[in-house]
């Protein structure tokens, strides 16, 4: 267990996003909103409680076969583009309060999303060294 990636700034954003993906889905699923809009903030909700525990247990670690920082940014980056359209869509259409609010919600999550995604890909580095570097002779 890593006690300490909640306090990290990769650790706090990803329970910041996961209370808004949360927060999203409770607004949506009390104001009978549309469907997409539920089951995006439900997937966001679930895909980033998954990543969460993944860090937070250091699964990374024990499963070195998939290059995990970088299906973090894939996840983030396709959460931000249906969270554009989804999102928008709830806030332009006005239904009531509550599809309005999940909306805007919504809207911070794409933020935190577009956020986490640019962390992930500043701390990949695809042609870095690995390993010892010595020098040719």
């Amino acid at each position: 267990l890593d006690r300490g990636f909640p306090r990290s700034p990769r650790g706090a954003l990803k329970v910041a996003r996961t209370v808004a993906a949360v927060a999203a889905l409770l607004c949506f699923g009390v104001s009978h909103a549309p469907g997409a809009c539920t089951a995006l903030a439900a997937a966001e909700a679930a895909f980033t409680t998954l990543f969460l525990l993944l860090y937070l247990l250091r699964l990374d670690k024990q499963l070195p076969w998939l290059c995990w920082p970088l299906a973090d940014i894939f996840n983030s980056v396709v959460a931000a583009l249906f969270l554009l359209i989804v999102c928008l869509f709830a806030v332009i259409v006005q239904t009531n309060h509550g599809t309005v609010a999940g909306g805007v919600i919504g809207l911070i999550l794409l933020v935190l999303c577009v956020v986490d995604a640019v962390l992930l890909f500043k701390k990949i580095s695809f042609n870095g060294p690995r390993g010892s570097i010595s020098p040719a002779k």
